[in-house]
């Protein structure tokens, strides 16, 4: 049975955001240090793009690295950064082949000079793809797009090209890294977590969440459709009643 066959099409989300949490839990199980967690949970998003080509997703929204990672021990830091160099240059030729277009949200620029040529390298090569977009959080923070985005449009009140009056949800949401990118309908934590972990906090205000026991070096395809077949399962109202909703 395929996995789009397992799910109502009509009813196919086109944003899915996931928090990739426990690949540090899970390489401890197996008696190894972190990185391993980290390398081994590469497989993991493969499988979770290959699974989004297949079903029909448009955008999938991957928590790569937030800013509170810079906190972590300095070996770890930088063994993950070497680990999205290395996993870039090696799925680039991938994400050719499934029409794949990469784009990242965050601080990009305090990233490494060798992570960041290699994204923008991937980024280029890529931009003509118009399949699944996939976003990469890298050194990002909803706290830090939300005072970024509020930065941005304090500059334009300052220099007389906004007025007060003209600050809305849409001109916020325009000034936010995700302005092209539409919010996620569906939210998935790996690893039993119940917490956003400061992960993308303005867009996720109307999001439905799948909180997975599965440790993110252990997820696959099934468990992406297996999520997307709870969110299905769900009404969403937006604020209105059942009623409203099914007229």
């Amino acid at each position: 049975m395929s996995l789009k066959s397992q799910l109502n099409e009509s009813n196919i989300p086109r944003h899915v955001a996931i928090i990739m949490d426990g690949n540090g839990r899970w390489a401890k199980k197996q008696g190894n240090d972190r990185s391993f967690g980290h390398e081994q949970g590469v497989e993991s998003v493969r499988a979770a793009l290959e699974a989004s080509v297949e079903i029909g997703l448009e955008f999938i929204t991957l928590y790569a690295f937030s800013t509170e990672n810079w906190n972590r021990p300095k070996e770890e830091v930088q063994a993950l950064m070497q680990l999205l160099v290395q996993a870039i240059a090696m799925e680039t030729p991938t994400l050719l082949k499934q029409n794949i277009r990469l784009t990242t949200i965050g601080d990009v620029a305090s990233l490494p000079e060798e992570t960041r040529d290699k994204l923008q390298e991937c980024i280029d090569v890529t931009s003509q793809n118009d399949g699944l977009t996939l976003v990469l959080a890298l050194s990002y923070s909803g706290r830090w797009e939300i005072v970024d985005a509020t930065k941005k449009i304090a500059e334009q009140v300052k220099e007389g090209k906004l007025q007060i009056e003209d600050i809305d949800e849409d001109l916020f949401g325009t000034s936010l890294n995700t302005s092209n990118i539409p919010d996620p309908e569906l939210l998935i934590r790996t690893s039993g977590e119940y917490r956003l972990s400061n992960f993308l906090l303005w867009q996720l205000a109307y999001s439905e969440f799948y909180f997975s026991e599965v440790l993110w070096p252990d997820f696959r395809k099934q468990d992406l459709v297996d999520a997307l077949k709870d969110y299905q399962s769900r009404e969403r109202r937006f604020g209105k009643i059942s009623e409203q909703i099914n007229k």
